[in-house]
C-alpha cells in the first residue's frame, strides 16, 4: 500500500496540472495559439511523455488547444466526413481490421488536429493565428539557415523518449551536404511546413518589405532542405498564395511574382547539382517511390490487408522490402484503413481545396492545403507534418463555414458586432417607415424641451 502512495500523488499532480492548464488555456486563448505554434516549431516530438500510449508534445499542446478553445461551430459536409471515418475506423479497429496504432495515430493527430483547426478560429481572431505561424515559421526558417550554416542543430540536443529520438535525431545529407531539419525530426518534414506556412506570410496583410522578407526567408530554409516534395510544394503554394489570396496589394503580387521567378532560376541549379552530387541515392529514393505502387495490389475495401511483408508479387517484387517504411501517405492510409475509409479522409481534404473556388472562402490555409496535395504522393505525414496538415484543413473548414448572415463566417466585414451561431441578425429598420416630422399623422418622438406647458 505505501508503494502506491507516490504514484497516486503523481497522478494527483498530474490531474491538477491538466485542470489548471485547461482553465488557462480557456482563459487566455491568445496565448494558447502562440503556445501551441511554438511547440509546433520547436518542440522535436521525442519529447513525450508515456500515459496509455506515447504522447508527443504536440500531441498534448493539441489536446489543450481543443479543450481551451472548443466553443460551438457551425457543422459542414467536411465534418460528416470527418466523423464517419472516425466511427468506421474504431468499428473496423474493434473487429480487428485496423490496428490499434492506425487507429491512434489517426486520433491523436489527424483527428485532434483538424478539431483544432476548426474550434480555434471561434475564440481567436483568424488574422492573429495567420500571423502567429507566419512569425513563428520566420523565425524557424531563420534557425534552420543559421543551422546549415554552423553545420550544428541544437534540437537533436534535447534528450527524450527512444526508439522516437534515435528515429529522428539523425541528421540526414544530400550531396555531402546536411540538410536543414530544425525540431521536425526529418528534412522533408520541415520544408512542407515551411511550404505551406509560406500561404500564411503572404495572407498576414504586412507591409511589402516585412512580406518579401519573411517569403525569402521561408524559401531560403526550404531550399536548404533540399527535399524535392518541399521544394516543388512551396513553389506551388507560393504561386497559388500570389494569384488567389484575395487581400494582397497589386504591388506585392507583382513584386512576389518577379523576385520568385529570378529566385527559382538562380536556384534551380544549385538544387540540380547537389542532387545530381548525391547520384544513386537520389534516384534510388525516386525508383523506391515509383515501386511503392506496387502495394495496391494488397489494399482491400475496409481494414488492413493483413501480414503483406512476406509476400512476393507474381513480377517478383518481394513486398517485404517496404516494410520500414512507406512514403507515400495516401498508399499508407489505403493500406492501414481500406478503401472506403481513406475516401472519407480524402473527401475531407477536398472540401478544405473546394474553398479555393470562391474569393470570400479563400484563406491562407486553404493555399497551404492545396499546395501540399503532390507531397501527400511522395512521404508520409511524419513528425509534425501532419499536425499542421490537418489543423490547416480545420481551419479552412471554418474560415469558409457561413455565419447566420449567410456570409463566410471568418470574411471580412465592415466594423460592426460579430454575430455567433444562434444569434439572431439584426433588424435593419426600412427607411420609409421613419417618422416624418412634417406629417401631422406620423408621430414623432418629442423632448420636454419642445412641449408648450400652459402657465
Amino acid at each position: 500500500m505505501s508503494a502506491m502512495i507516490p504514484l497516486l500523488a503523481l497522478l494527483l499532480v498530474l490531474a491538477a496540472t491538466a485542470v489548471v492548464a485547461s482553465i488557462l488555456a480557456r482563459s487566455l486563448p491568445r496565448v494558447t495559439v502562440v503556445g501551441w505554434t511554438l511547440v509546433l516549431f520547436f518542440v522535436p516530438v521525442w519529447v513525450s511523455v508515456s500515459a496509455g500510449i506515447q504522447w508527443t508534445g504536440i500531441a498534448l499542446a493539441t489536446v489543450l488547444l481543443v479543450i481551451g478553445l472548443a466553443t460551438p461551430v457551425p457543422l459542414r459536409p467536411a465534418d460528416g466526413w470527418m466523423a464517419a471515418f472516425v466511427l468506421l475506423i474504431l468499428g473496423l479497429q474493434a473487429v480487428g481490421a485496423v490496428d490499434y496504432a492506425a487507429l491512434v495515430g489517426a486520433g491523436s493527430i489527424w483527428v485532434l488536429s483538424y478539431l483544432g483547426g476548426r474550434v480555434a478560429p471561434g475564440r481567436v481572431e483568424p488574422l492573429l493565428i495567420v500571423r502567429t505561424i507566419a512569425v513563428i515559421a520566420v523565425v524557424a526558417a531563420a534557425l534552420a539557415l543559421l543551422e546549415v550554416a554552423t553545420g550544428t542543430n541544437p534540437f537533436v540536443r534535447i534528450p527524450g523518449a527512444e526508439p522516437l529520438r534515435s528515429t529522428w535525431t539523425e541528421i540526414q545529407t544530400r550531396g555531402g551536404l546536411p540538410r536543414a531539419e530544425g525540431a521536425l525530426g526529418h528534412s522533408i518534414a520541415l520544408g512542407t511546413c515551411l511550404a505551406m506556412s509560406s500561404a500564411f506570410v503572404i495572407g498576414a496583410r504586412w507591409r511589402l518589405l516585412p512580406t518579401i522578407l519573411g517569403v525569402g526567408l521561408v524559401s531560403m530554409a526550404t531550399v536548404v532542405t533540399f527535399s524535392r516534395a518541399g521544394l516543388i510544394t512551396l513553389v506551388l503554394t507560393l504561386a497559388l498564395a500570389t494569384l488567389l489570396q484575395p487581400d494582397l496589394a497589386r504591388r506585392t503580387r507583382v513584386t512576389i511574382a518577379v523576385l520568385g521567378t529570378v529566385c527559382l532560376a538562380a536556384v534551380v541549379p544549385l538544387v540540380w547539382m547537389v542532387l545530381g552530387a548525391a547520384g544513386s541515392e537520389a534516384s534510388g529514393s525516386a525508383g523506391y517511390r515509383a515501386d511503392l505502387w506496387t502495394l495496391l495490389r494488397q489494399v482491400s475495401w475496409f481494414g488492413n490487408p493483413g501480414d503483406w511483408t512476406t509476400t512476393v508479387t507474381e513480377d517478383g517484387h518481394y513486398l517485404g522490402t517496404f516494410a520500414a517504411s512507406v512514403d507515400n501517405a495516401v498508399l499508407l492510409m489505403l493500406l492501414r484503413y481500406g478503401m472506403v475509409p481513406t475516401a472519407l479522409l480524402l473527401a475531407v481534404l477536398l472540401c478544405a481545396i473546394w474553398a479555393l473556388r470562391n474569393r470570400l472562402t479563400r484563406s491562407p490555409a486553404a493555399i497551404a492545403v492545396a499546395g501540399q496535395v503532390p507531397a501527400l504522393f511522395v512521404v508520409d505525414l511524419i513528425t509534425q507534418y501532419g499536425v499542421l496538415l490537418w489543423f490547416c484543413v480545420g481551419l479552412t473548414v471554418a474560415w469558409a463555414a457561413p455565419g447566420p448572415d449567410g456570409l463566410p463566417a471568418l470574411h471580412d466585414r465592415p466594423p460592426g458586432p460579430r454575430l455567433r451561431a444562434g444569434d439572431e441578425p439584426p433588424e435593419h429598420p426600412d427607411p420609409t417607415d421613419d417618422p416624418d416630422p412634417t406629417d401631422p399623422h406620423d408621430p414623432v418622438t418629442t423632448t420636454t424641451d419642445e412641449l408648450e406647458i400652459p402657465a
